[in-house]
């Protein structure tokens, strides 16, 4: 129902800035709930950031507060990650998703839409 698209990925220095963007389309008011996932090599997939599109005030996870932001350009259908002060531990493929619940998770079961990720690598 909704489809995702993400882009801005790349190499970045540590204590650098990156900023990812997920465009999204189709029925999005079915998927109330968005939000920023990652995975590294030999890790699980883990929660980074979430969003009710209602409301601006984000979830994240204990590892990124203060770091980074989510927010959701609502006139272009893209939400966005802001990454600054990134660190190594950021390196990842990053994926956007979008679900059903009515306020943020970072728990990916609750997410029904998944975009096919954009690669994060961050250098010293």
């Amino acid at each position: 129902q909704v489809q995702l698209v993400e882009s801005g990925g790349g190499s970045v220095q540590v204590g650098g800035s990156l900023r990812l963007s997920c465009v999204y389309s189709g029925d999005v008011r079915s998927r109330t709930t968005m939000g920023w996932f990652r995975q590294a090599p030999g890790k699980e997939r883990e929660g980074v950031a979430s969003l009710y599109i209602y409301s601006v005030n984000g979830l994240f996870d204990d590892s990124v507060k203060g770091r980074f932001t989510i927010y959701r350009d609502a006139a272009n259908n893209i939400l966005r990650l802001q990454m600054n002060n990134v660190k190594a531990e950021d390196t990842a493929m990053y994926y956007c998703a979008a679900g059903p619940r009515i306020g943020p998770t970072l728990r990916k079961d609750a997410y029904t839409s998944w975009g096919q990720g954009t690669q994060v690598t961050v250098s010293s």
